[in-house]
């Protein structure tokens, strides 16, 4: 059995790398508005929901709720509840989730080092180099 493996770019591309379907979804995670904002919050440290939210602002109740089940089903996020009256819920990130905002941080620095001549190249403003 040939183990399928993304070796180059041009694979994230190919249909036929089993992996595709998983990278792609991963670096949607990466364009998805609240997911990496959520996983920023709580790098700083454990929160509660209503915290998270008030961190999120503009967020609804719904569209946090399905941020973190897809974070925490990825493994990216915990989800710790305490019996206590009232219940207590709280997120945190895991230790993957920190390694993926890791490597999203590195792609943030590259892009906001590189803003000005991808704008540049957009605009047709630059030439080939």
């Amino acid at each position: 059995m040939t183990e399928n493996v993304v070796t180059t770019m041009s694979d994230i591309c190919d249909p036929e790398v089993d992996t595709v379907a998983f990278v792609r979804g991963m670096f949607g995670r990466l364009g998805e508005k609240w997911s990496i904002r959520a996983l920023d919050e709580l790098d700083h440290g454990p929160l509660r929901f209503t915290a998270l939210m008030t961190a999120l602002p503009g967020i609804s109740h719904r569209i946090l709720t399905v941020t973190l089940k897809t974070l925490e089903s990825d493994g990216l996020v915990s989800r710790t509840s305490y019996p206590e009256t009232p219940p207590r819920v709280e997120y945190a990130l895991t230790k993957l989730g920190k390694e993926f905002l890791d490597q999203t941080s590195a792609m943030v620095d590259w892009l906001q080092g590189h803003q000005e001549q991808i704008e540049a190249s957009r605009a047709g403003r630059l030439g080939t180099e």
